[in-house]
């Protein structure tokens, strides 16, 4: 079992990553892209949780960013007709921090996002997950639920997740158009609606 891997960075891809131990041997690793959008330039030095998924037909190693994302992900693969394939594109399009929130909220829209979620699939990951969430991460990704700052969420169904959605299609990351939403709502006047917050938000993102 290999839990973790320190080296550096060898090579990447869009959606894995070669790491070059001090040992010299190098791994393949499958990435989401939350990893891919934190990469240190290639030499750099890298460290990765692991957890590695093995079929009849191949051995694969899957890294995430600390051991709350990586044990997400494993939990994720207990759901009933989830993968690794799509529980990496949660991962990628979600983040395990709003993944997590959604799974706990019931959210459907949020998770109705991900392609390949369909509303069947987000209602059996709520049932199946919203259990084995609560305390069962040992405090993972405690940050954005009761320790978080008031507003943090964004409603689904609210001017502000039509905005994000709206951000997404023009071909923004999910994290970087939730945080660009966050900042316009900032000051914001009452009433605002969706495209006003989204003239915002794409001002937010050209700083």
């Amino acid at each position: 079992m290999i839990a973790r891997l320190d080296g550096t960075l060898a090579a990447q891809g869009l959606d894995r990553i070669e790491l070059r131990t001090a040992s010299g041997v190098t791994y393949e690793v499958m990435v989401p892209l939350t990893v891919l959008a934190t990469l240190p330039r290639l030499g750099g030095d890298l460290s990765l949780f692991t957890s590695m998924v093995v079929r009849e037909d191949a051995w694969t190693l899957y890294g995430f960013p600390n051991a709350d994302e990586r044990k997400l992900f494993q939990r994720l693969m207990g759901t009933t007709g989830v993968g690794p394939s799509l529980a990496m594109n949660l991962l990628s399009t979600l983040s395990g921090e709003r993944l997590v929130r959604a799974v706990r909220e019931g959210d459907l829209a949020t998770l109705t996002q991900v392609p390949r979620v369909g509303k069947k699939l987000a209602e059996r990951l709520v049932l199946e997950l919203r259990d084995k969430l609560d305390g069962a991460l040992d405090g993972a990704f405690d940050g954005a639920f009761g320790g978080a700052a008031p507003g943090a969420a964004i409603p689904a169904g609210s001017p502000s997740a039509d905005a994000v959605r709206a951000l997404v299609a023009l071909g923004y990351q999910t994290m970087d158009a939730e945080r660009a939403v966050r900042r316009a709502r900032e000051g914001a006047p009452k009433g605002e609606t969706t495209a006003d917050l989204v003239r915002r938000s794409l001002t937010a993102l050209a700083k």
